[in-house]
């Protein structure tokens, strides 16, 4: 979801005051170092029974209107996009963040999802995120990554590539080179999700998980299958039924062998798009999710 501007500056600190359980004064809690922070009772819990808070198309705090538009579109998509107004109009619904990595990672955030295509007349295979119209290069981002990481070292996060488009397996391999040159010996072996514990992770000096959602993680030790990590999607636009899919998918989650991901969006349907043309994500379907989120009682006057 989107972060709200109104905090951006607290949030770029890492910081973000709540009050303690007296409720009498105010504790300073430090969102980027939230893990290394936890009760030592948590330190062996496995990270699945944890609540780990992510972002959706976690990398598109920014989109290249200039770009051609990305091979995860239709092919009328691409014919409009040729008036000069329409890729506006497409950022305005692409853009589902407004903070960067490494915003997002001092926010707190740890779960990232991560969809990537390779640039059609890019001579070097360079891969790109993705989302509509391109975004930044996927190693600029897995530097940034790396980075907090390194002065981080309790933290850990996920990575979830889920979405390939216009790959080959040189694309694949070249980004497989990408992430472990990134992150080195920081990436975590796919094993038993329960054993997955801080305690563990720390001791090993792990903090990055990758899921990847193609078979090529068959050839690498470091690449966790997808079905390790499923991520159910409501698809819709309204708050209710969006809520009561959260609630069942996560009491039929499998109890054992993989993670979850609870998939708070609302998805804008062609109709919606129409309506907030101008408006776009944000001020048509963002804000009124997360004024839900926040007063839970305005349910029962709102869909």
């Amino acid at each position: 979801m989107l972060a709200f501007r109104k905090v951006r500056r607290k949030l770029r600190m890492g910081t973000i005051c709540s009050p303690n359980p007296s409720g009498t004064k105010t504790l300073e809690v430090c969102n980027a170092d939230w893990m290394a922070s936890l009760p030592s009772h948590l330190h062996n819990v496995p990270l699945s029974n944890l609540a780990i808070p992510g972002s959706h198309d976690s990398f598109s705090y920014w989109v290249d209107e200039k770009s051609p538009v990305g091979p995860d579109q239709t092919p009328a998509i691409k014919r409009l996009a040729r008036i000069s107004f329409v890729k506006k109009v497409m950022k305005k619904w692409s853009v589902t963040q407004n903070l960067t990595f490494r915003e997002q990672l001092d926010a707190g955030i740890r779960y990232f999802d991560l969809r990537v295509s390779s640039k059609p007349g890019d001579a070097d295979q360079e891969i790109y995120f993705i989302h509509g119209l391109f975004g930044i290069k996927v190693w600029d981002g897995l530097m940034e990554i790396n980075s907090f990481l390194t002065q981080h070292p309790q933290e850990i996060v996920f990575l979830d590539f889920n979405h390939f488009y216009a790959m080959d397996e040189a694309h694949h391999k070249r980004l497989i080179l990408r992430i472990q040159e990134a992150f080195g010996s920081k990436l975590c072996s796919a094993c038993s999700v329960e054993s997955m514990t801080l305690q563990r992770l720390w001791e090993k000096k792990y903090q990055v998980l990758i899921f990847y959602h193609c078979p090529f993680y068959k050839q690498y030790a470091f690449l966790w299958p997808g079905k390790k990590i499923p991520a159910p999607w409501a698809n819709t636009t309204s708050v209710r039924k969006l809520i009561l899919f959260l609630e069942t998918t996560l009491s039929e989650r499998s109890p054992h062998g993989s993670f979850h991901v609870s998939q708070a969006i609302l998805t804008p349907r062609v109709k919606t798009i129409a309506r907030g043309l101008v408006g776009g994500l944000k001020n048509t379907l963002v804000h009124r999710l997360a004024l839900i989120l926040v007063y839970p009682w305005r349910l029962s006057r709102r869909s």
